[in-house]
């Protein structure tokens, strides 16, 4: 995919479930620069609908949204 971003950072979520796939990501995220990219893996089926709340509320981008078998892949570009 040449119109993937650049990932700054992968965070392994497999196996978390709700709340700490969010408290993880939001930890990692204000570790990045602006811009930088966080991709986010995980199993929790409520991990889509908490990260893209997140990112609404805190202003950040939801980049894409990846599911397979089970498995969600989301990436989260820092703003602000």
């Amino acid at each position: 995919m040449s119109d993937e971003p650049e990932i700054a950072e992968t965070l392994d979520c497999i196996g978390l479930y709700c709340p700490e796939p969010l408290f993880q990501t939001r930890q990692h995220i204000d570790e990045l620069a602006e811009g930088e990219v966080l991709e986010v893996l995980a199993d929790d089926p409520a991990a889509e609908e908490d990260l893209t709340r997140f990112a609404k509320r805190t202003g950040h981008e939801i980049v894409a949204v990846d599911k397979d078998v089970g498995e969600l892949r989301i990436l989260i570009r820092r703003n602000k």
